[in-house]
């Protein structure tokens, strides 16, 4: 529960945000998302995290992140890593997880309500941090899907747990044939 005083802020791991998502079948409109958070309690700043693969000539990320941006998100890149794994594939790495980790630490002070879109138990560490700053913390991920989109651990350390299949009223986009109707 976010409390209309809470100055709060919102941390969102694209790729995980992303695959919990598509795998709940919501196609996310980012300014009813910010919106929704913006009506709840005293938005301070709203954060996405995502690594680009600038090698492809076509980035097929960037018209959502212009968008984004120009709708009020912080938004927060990196080059991606692109490498050839032992299977001889190409693989594409870049975790925004230490990105996040100090932007959250950073703007701590500032705040009372940490809100992270992640699932990913890797972040376990900076929600303690957090607590002992005196910030609550909502993780939002999924438990409907299968598997768990969120560790349990994550689920358990934050102070409360936001199922995003429960805010798909609020943040979802029309479907677009539906639009047409």
């Amino acid at each position: 529960m976010i409390h209309q005083y809470e100055r709060i802020a919102l941390f969102v791991d694209g790729p995980n945000f992303y695959a919990t998502a598509k795998k709940l079948e919501i196609e996310v409109d980012y300014k009813a998302l910010l919106s929704h958070f913006a009506d709840a309690g005293r938005l301070v700043r709203a954060n996405y995290f995502t690594a680009v693969n600038e090698t492809e000539e076509f980035q097929p990320l960037r018209p959502l992140l212009d968008y984004i941006q120009f709708n009020g998100w912080n938004v927060r890149t990196k080059p991606a890593l692109e490498f050839t794994g032992q299977d001889g594939h190409r693989k594409i790495k870049g975790s925004m997880a230490v990105e996040l980790t100090v932007d959250a630490i950073a703007l701590s002070p500032h705040i009372d309500h940490a809100i992270l879109f992640s699932g990913d138990r890797d972040f376990c560490p900076l929600v303690t941090h957090l607590q002992a700053q005196g910030v609550r913390v909502s993780a939002v991920s999924s438990i409907k899907t299968t598997p768990a989109f969120i560790a349990d651990g994550l689920r358990r350390q934050a102070d409360s747990f936001i199922e995003l299949d429960d805010l798909r009223h609020a943040i979802a986009r029309e479907p677009r044939n539906a639009a047409a109707a």
